[in-house]
């Protein structure tokens, strides 16, 4: 098993986490609004965590659950190929990810915050 500190909230990503917390997209700010303070089942979730050298959206350690909001930008298929090796380390590491269009946020917040609860282990 990795060292956590291996893995987790690298120092020289430290900064580009922070620029991208400031410059977080509509979805992401709608979403962190239910995720932030324990407000959904008592788990506390960060936004724009970094395992290894990917920086998530939404990381929740009780559940080793990742959650990731994807734009237009992730329509190509370079992009979806770029998350699907993502998405394949990431279970590789023993995390588990779930993806949402950003459009899901807003159209769909209830189901979207279902499918998350359905994801939790305990």
């Amino acid at each position: 098993m990795l060292n956590k500190k291996q893995i987790h909230s690298k120092k020289e990503l430290q900064e580009f986490r922070r620029t991208l917390r400031k410059n977080s997209t509509p979805a992401e700010v709608f979403l962190w609004k239910e995720l932030k303070a324990r407000k959904l089942e008592g788990k506390r979730f960060q936004r724009q965590h970094s395992i290894e050298y990917y920086i998530v959206d939404f990381y929740c350690a009780s559940e080793k659950l990742v959650i990731e909001l994807d734009g237009e930008v992730h329509n190509t298929p370079q992009a979806q190929e770029k998350d699907e090796i993502r998405t394949k380390r990431l279970n590789e590491l023993g995390f588990n990810v779930i993806r949402f269009e950003n459009k899901m946020i807003f159209d769909h917040l209830p189901s979207v915050l279902a499918e998350i609860k359905d994801n939790f282990k305990t």
